[in-house]
């Protein structure tokens, strides 16, 4: 089995994991959740949730963070538009980019599928009453985004390795201050955070051997 499908059978199995999870998640330990709604592995959350109660600090910072990444794929598409533009035609549009605004659009689509699919509902109630909860969609974007974007980085910034070590490091830095901030912030039920780094582990293991696929690396 060469590399590629290597890569593939990890993305397949990455997502079988997420399903089995996300199966448990809803299934199993079923019990009171906010406003008396259900939540699945209810001890495990709750023991959590004691602990880690609302941060407002830190929801601000996974907020924040989120913004930035989307204003990564708001660059990432004006790059795309710009090679557009200047070439006349789709094909000037290098085709990683495109394989990144497939991938941007797969996300999206899980972000849509969860919203309708409710497996659970926040911890807390903001302004917008009962919400989606599972997986985090900060976890989710934060991951897909700035892990898709350093690697991105590493073609686009080649010619600048301070440039390029800068830019990755930051993205390094982002995912993981979102994730945390989203878990420290308790606007989520633990298994929504974990159940958000799985599904995007999955999502980028496509993403990456979408790329190589293309590119013959």
């Amino acid at each position: 089995m060469d590399k590629n499908k290597k890569n593939g059978f990890k993305a397949a199995l990455l997502f079988v994991i997420f399903v089995v999870y996300t199966l448990v998640v809803k299934f199993v330990d079923v019990g009171p959740g906010t406003e008396g709604t259900d939540l699945g592995l209810c001890t495990f959350n709750q023991k959590i949730k004691d602990v880690i109660p609302f941060n407002k600090f830190w929801y601000d910072v996974s907020e924040y963070l989120g913004y930035a990444a989307l204003g990564v794929c708001l660059g990432f598409a004006l790059l795309g538009l710009f090679k557009l533009i200047k070439g006349k035609s789709l094909k000037a549009v290098d085709k990683d980019i495109w394989v990144l605004a497939g991938f941007y659009i797969v996300v999206m689509a899980f972000y849509a599928l969860f919203e309708k699919l409710i497996i659970n509902y926040r911890p807390v109630i903001l302004d917008e009453g009962l919400e989606a909860s599972y997986p985090s969609s900060h976890t989710v974007l934060a991951l897909c985004v700035f892990a898709s974007a350093f690697i991105m980085f590493e073609k686009y910034l080649a010619g600048n390795k301070t440039v390029k070590g800068v830019a990755q490091a930051a993205c390094i830095v982002a995912a993981v201050f979102t994730v945390c901030g989203r878990f420290f912030s308790g606007v989520h039920w633990a298994t929504d955070i974990i159940g958000g780094m799985i599904l995007s582990a999955a999502l980028l293991m496509c993403f990456w051997t979408a790329l190589n696929h293309k590119f013959g690396k």
